[in-house]
């Protein structure tokens, strides 16, 4: 059973642990590796597969990334001395310096066999550089339906993958607090998952993983992380033929007070779990949580909400 640390304790632990965990420089990597494995025998393995290629080629334009103006490290710097998030989406993606990691990709993604790919390549590859602002604009405002559907991935990926690299190459990053516990402290974005870790004494800590660059941030456990609030919390996950419904790596957290929910890895029971990958794998449980009434405000940049 996964370590459950009481209030005292979790008061206890949260003053120690370090507050930020950057992703590792492999991020990309490592997630089309899960994804693969994932894919084995899933209902959804040609999407999961597709999603590995793209994450493949993510990594590419993160271990070669476009020549281009680097950020104003003053500004960062302002940022950081105001508790701000100094990678804030909300105003760099209207900035455009993301747009040369989007030519990257496209110029990196090998020739593709699905006639849906093609044209979504060839959309973005067409669009102006407004257009393009405007559909990334959408998208990290989580205004999903004002971007078509088959390009999500494509822009998802590289708006993930400008940001990350951003993250990891900004030398000695001290940051604070979000307004919210769900939001991002580098970059403002709010959490795709939870990740419960399971070494050492970080042993049984959660912490959340941000949607966009990747940055994972301490949060108290045991508390809503969108209405903060401790009463009532449930827990479900779906039993499989490799874990029993109650030693599932993956469970999700429902608060009956705002009626949402937060998907939370348990690396106690799976080492190797990622938080996109185990998103993307686990889409038969966000169905029947949404039978039940729960919202998901947790965005994932690689899948349009809906789709099949």
């Amino acid at each position: 059973m996964p370590t459950i640390l009481e209030p005292g304790q979790i008061e206890a632990a949260a003053s120690s642990p370090p507050f930020l965990h950057l992703p590792p420089h492999t991020l990309f990597d490592l997630r089309a590796q899960r994804l693969e494995q994932l894919a084995e025998g899933h209902p959804l393995a040609d999407y999961l597969r597709l999603i590995a290629g793209l994450c493949r080629v993510q990594q590419h334009v993160l271990d070669n990334p476009p020549l281009c103006e680097p950020l104003d490290l003053q500004r960062i710097e302002v940022c950081k001395q105001h508790g701000l998030p100094p990678f804030a989406a909300d105003s760099l993606v209207r900035e455009d310096d993301w747009q040369p990691y989007l030519d990257a990709l496209l110029e990196s993604y090998p020739a593709p066999s699905q006639p849906a790919v093609t044209d979504a390549l060839a959309a973005l590859n067409q669009a102006s550089p407004g257009q393009r602002r405007a559909w990334a604009v959408a998208l990290v405002s989580g205004q999903f339906s004002l971007v078509p559907a088959a390009l999500v991935p494509f822009l998802g990926a590289a708006l993930q993958t400008a940001w990350s690299h951003w993250l990891l190459s900004t030398p000695n990053l001290q940051l604070k607090p979000g307004d919210s516990l769900s939001q991002c402290p580098a970059c403002g974005s709010p959490a795709m998952a939870g990740v419960i870790r399971n070494r050492g004494k970080h042993n049984g800590l959660r912490y959340l993983a941000c949607s966009l660059c990747a940055c994972e941030w301490h949060v108290v456990r045991v508390k809503c992380v969108y209405c903060e609030q401790s009463k009532g919390l449930d827990y479900l996950s779906l039993e499989d033929d490799r874990h029993a419904a109650n030693q599932a790596p993956l469970r999700a957290e429902m608060c009956p007070s705002c009626n949402t929910y937060l998907k939370l890895l348990y690396l106690e029971n799976d080492a190797h779990a990622e938080a996109l990958s185990a998103d993307l794998s686990s889409l038969m449980l966000d169905m029947r949580l949404a039978q039940d009434g729960y919202q998901r405000l947790a965005p994932n940049l690689l899948l349009a909400p809906g789709d099949e």
